[in-house]
């Protein structure tokens, strides 16, 4: 959704809008959506300077990354986010330190649909996980360690540190 900043009105432009997105377009390889990015923005502009402020939400569905079962995950992201004209972009080194973290618009247009998609892509955590208690797969026979079937016996020292053991034994 293309804004020309030269048609934004002097009171701004406030959008509710659903976004659809594809999976493809999210930096997590395993995630779906469940439902529309819903998003609520307000966009005004001071001289050259456009203001976008906004809110979306969306449900996701992800992998653990520790257990590998797949989960539901609600978005709710807040942003305030300032833009300049393309031609300071080319004049990056003598802008102000205040203005560095800004961000630039060019050919006086505004695209909303990347600006929703880059705010979702950076709420997303790095690592999902279905619960902070996960404690994910066992490593030697694979299942669940929550259920509690595993049985294993897992050797918690790296035998290539078994060297340097030995070595801070003989110190002592």
């Amino acid at each position: 959704m293309l804004i020309d900043v030269n048609d934004i009105p002097r009171e701004g432009l406030d959008f509710d809008q659903d976004f659809d997105f594809v999976s493809l377009d999210l930096i997590e390889e395993e995630a779906a959506f469940l439902e529309p990015v819903h998003s609520v923005l307000s966009v005004k502009k001071v001289g050259s300077e456009v203001l976008v402020k906004g809110k979306l939400t969306t449900r996701l569905s992800f992998l653990c990354s520790r257990c590998l079962r797949p989960f539901e995950y609600g978005v709710e992201a807040v942003f305030d986010l300032a833009y300049l004209p393309d031609e300071l972009d080319e004049q990056r080194e003598e802008l102000d330190e205040e203005d560095i973290d800004k961000f630039f618009y060019y050919h006086q247009q505004l695209d909303l649909r990347e600006i929703v998609l880059e705010q979702l892509n950076l709420s997303i955590p790095l690592r999902p996980l279905c619960s902070e208690e996960c404690e994910g797969l066992c490593p030697v026979c694979g299942q669940l360690v929550q259920a509690g079937q595993c049985g294993c016996q897992v050797n918690s020292s790296d035998p290539r540190l078994e060297k340097l053991k030995s070595f801070l034994r003989d110190k002592r």
